[in-house]
């Protein structure tokens, strides 16, 4: 077991190796980066999700090329520069919550007679449910005004000329929770779907390993373009599997968190989800699937390269 860590020691890179200052800096630049990649289809998502019936039932594509010819190339980028901006601070949080909790879980759980792959899975998965908990409280008002950006122009949904203007015309209207429209529902979500994700991805990456014959051969070590491929390979597969179970609260969090004319009394689940279900039935549940599938499968894939590029270019030289 022992060989096997140190075989693979480089593709499991623990906090207390880490320059935590690089860290976040190299973070911060390669994270916007990669979240100006998968934007456009985060866009196209929203608008399926939220717009009437007719736009709604257009292929991605098709979505994509209205967006274009209607808006532009800023139409397909509407709201990234407050999602980047705004997610540098969750990204530290998230970042720091995710590596300190997995160093608690991996040390706990030494003692512990179980597979090293069941091992590291389950820390992955506690780590990330109890990261996902804590930066839920800061990402949940930023989707608020991220979705209401990407969303204007479409019938029901309100026009801002700023982020701050989205915040302060959502406080006025609805008070302070307002920003948290959907909370629950995130947490519902997320924390499961993200303990979900990052177990299997770290018991896939392992299987993926051991079945590439890198097992208890301490000489035997993978080279740069094998670790990619493999947690490409492991994240893109989190990612897809991940895309299939949330969608559907996925689309009733980003109605509820976007459309304001539900009529008399205020926006629920139960009243969101009726009104989805009465215009496109059951199916309606899966709005934006395709570009969603897509987004997620790029940020499963794209995030994990990332993440891990990052961890390895902020090892602490000694």
């Amino acid at each position: 077991m022992a060989a096997e860590t140190e075989a693979l020691a480089d593709t499991e890179i623990n906090w207390a190796r880490l320059d935590k200052t690089r860290f976040h800096v190299i973070g911060a630049i390669l994270f916007t980066a990669q979240q100006a990649v998968i934007h456009p289809t985060a866009v196209v998502k929203t608008r399926m999700q939220v717009a009437d019936s007719r736009l709604a039932h257009l292929p991605a594509t098709l979505v994509f090329r209205h967006i274009l010819r209607h808006d532009g190339l800023p139409g397909i980028f509407r709201g990234f520069a407050t999602c980047a901006i705004g997610s540098l601070p969750g990204r530290v949080l998230v970042l720091t919550s995710l590596e300190m909790s997995k160093d608690f879980m991996l040390n706990y759980t030494q003692a512990l007679h179980m597979p090293h792959t069941t091992r590291v899975a389950l820390a992955n998965g506690v780590a990330a449910m109890f990261s996902t908990l804590l930066s839920s409280l800061y990402f949940v008002p930023l989707d608020v005004i991220c979705q209401r950006l990407m969303a204007q122009g479409l019938p029901g949904a309100s026009s801002y000329n700023n982020p701050f203007d989205v915040a302060r015309k959502v406080v006025k209207a609805q008070g302070f929770r307002g920003l948290y429209r959907g909370f629950g529902l995130t947490v519902l979500t997320n924390s499961p779907a993200s303990a979900l994700w990052w177990g299997a991805y770290a018991a896939a990456q392992r299987i993926i390993w051991r079945s590439l014959g890198y097992r208890d051969d301490a000489e035997k070590k993978p080279c740069h373009m094998e670790m990619v491929s493999v947690q490409a390979t492991a994240g893109m597969v989190a990612g897809a599997c991940s895309s299939v179970i949330t969608t559907p609260i996925d689309t009733i969090k980003t109605r509820l968190q976007v459309l304001d004319d539900y009529g008399a009394g205020r926006p629920s689940v139960v009243k969101t989800t009726k009104t989805l279900v009465k215009e496109d039935g059951w199916w309606g549940l899966y709005r934006g699937f395709g570009p969603r599938f897509l987004n997620m499968s790029l940020y499963g894939t794209t995030m994990i390269v990332t993440y891990e590029l990052i961890k390895r270019l902020s090892v602490k030289h000694i």
